[in-house]
């Protein structure tokens, strides 16, 4: 018995060694800051992963294995806190080595988590002078909008025809084609069809696929599959 004790003694000691310091705020209002079960503990699994193992790009199978879920499901959780703007991925070069990495950047969250206490804050007493302890602050300006119908299964798509779980820096460029480049979904499709038969499956290759319809006024697949003739034949 008092072997067990010892043991448990020494393994509580262990667990507060080994603690990451997690924002209270996170636990206590992830669902009123629109974050799913998911998506909080990816947040506390890439907190862990930096103050505990001092690994700030976790991949997506490493979240994956702490999660539980599949790869497909940790992407788009992922994709979804940067598009809220929760999470961002830096790119860091060493000119000494000539390596070039990546991290993600967790600035975002805490701001989100600050101005969610100064919100509510201000909410309480806002209802203490109305006399209505009861009412709640606003956090509406922290729900994302939707991702648009079909995106999900567009990134299942490529990542059926590569055979493997997308990287974070794959979903971004995935969402940037939808949302920055304004790219019509079935043309990102039609570009990955594309560069399957031509035997260059990779994101800079579809990339110059896309830019290139951009610029000769192409918008939809009837058009980029006449382009894509024209070009073939050397017109």
């Amino acid at each position: 018995m008092n072997g067990r004790n010892e043991y448990a003694r020494g393994l509580a000691e262990a667990y507060m060694d080994g603690a990451a310091s997690i924002p209270y705020t996170l636990l206590r209002s992830y669902r009123a800051l629109k974050l799913s079960d998911t998506e909080a503990m990816l947040l506390l699994q890439l907190i862990a992963f930096r103050q505990l193992e001092q690994n700030e790009f976790p991949t997506i199978e490493q979240l994956q294995e702490r999660i539980g879920s599949s790869s497909s499901v940790v992407g788009q959780a992922v994709q979804r806190l940067m598009k809220m703007g929760f999470v961002a991925i830096d790119e860091m070069y060493d000119p000494l080595t000539g390596v070039q990495s990546e991290k993600y950047n967790l600035a975002g969250l805490f701001q989100k988590l600050a101005l969610y206490n100064a919100t509510a804050e201000e909410a309480e007493t806002a209802a203490a002078s109305d006399g209505n302890p009861g009412s709640g602050g606003g956090v509406a300006s922290f729900a994302a909008a939707p991702s648009p119908a079909g995106t999900s299964n567009l990134f299942v798509l490529f990542e059926q025809e590569f055979g493997r779980p997308l990287t974070p820096m794959e979903y971004e460029t995935i969402n940037g084609w939808l949302d920055q480049d304004q790219y019509a979904e079935e043309l990102i499709r039609f570009a990955l069809k594309e560069s399957v038969f031509a035997g260059k499956l990779h994101f800079r290759y579809i990339d110059r696929i896309l830019l290139e319809w951009s610029r000769n006024r192409v918008t939809n697949v009837e058009e980029a599959r006449l382009h894509a003739q024209k070009f073939r034949t050397g017109r």
